[in-house]
């Protein structure tokens, strides 16, 4: 069966943004993109670059992880405000949003119940399922989600947007480490599992 996996680049302290929730990587973001970090996403993770970046950095492989992304409507609503409708064509795109009535590209999907189109993505058939974010998302599908795969940077913010909207349900589960890469920049890629045994389980 098909993995959800929460793909996502987090500070040392939790967060994933600033707490005005603009793109960190953005033109006057905080976030350090120093050159092996952006190498080994290329060169491990490509399907995860958006279009432009691949265009800029001549990536054209179509990755091993991931064919699908999913996308809540504000990690969405900052790539449209940059002018792109779809910033992963390469991957099968589906926004979830209770306000879009209309999707701004023909070739991204809109969806309302996070829980519900997961369970069915994962029946088809096709490689692991990419949860982009963002936190809110992520707190929804907390119980969906078998894998992490955490860029951790090296910096923290004090203060920000969470791994997990603040509302998502306290429950506690246990993780367990099955690879991990540190760069000589300070960049950890962590990635954790959910235990055979534990999985479908509330622990």
């Amino acid at each position: 069966m098909r993995k959800l996996v929460y793909y996502i680049a987090t500070t040392l302290d939790g967060f994933i943004a600033g707490p005005d929730g603009v793109d960190p990587t953005g033109p006057n973001g905080f976030w350090p993109l120093p050159a092996d970090y952006i190498q080994h996403i290329a060169a491990h993770y490509p399907e995860t670059l958006p279009g432009p970046a691949r265009a800029a950095l001549s990536v054209t492989s179509e990755g091993t992880h991931f064919d699908t992304v999913l996308e809540g409507r504000r990690s969405y609503q900052i790539g449209l405000e940059a002018g792109v409708t779809d910033a992963f064509p390469h991957l099968r795109h589906v926004v979830f949003s209770r306000t879009l009535t209309e999707s701004p590209d023909p070739a991204v999907e809109l969806a309302i119940n996070p829980v519900q189109t997961v369970r069915d993505l994962k029946r088809q058939d096709g490689k692991d399922i990419w949860l982009l974010g963002g936190a809110e998302l992520a707190g929804a599908l907390y119980t969906q989600i078998d894998q992490l795969i955490l860029k951790v940077g090296a910096l923290t913010l004090g203060t920000g947007i969470p791994l997990f909207s603040r509302t998502t349900d306290f429950d506690p589960r246990t993780w367990q480490l099955t690879d991990h890469t540190v760069l000589d920049s300070g960049a950890a890629f962590l990635t954790y599992d959910r235990p055979a045994e534990l999985n479908g389980t509330a622990r």
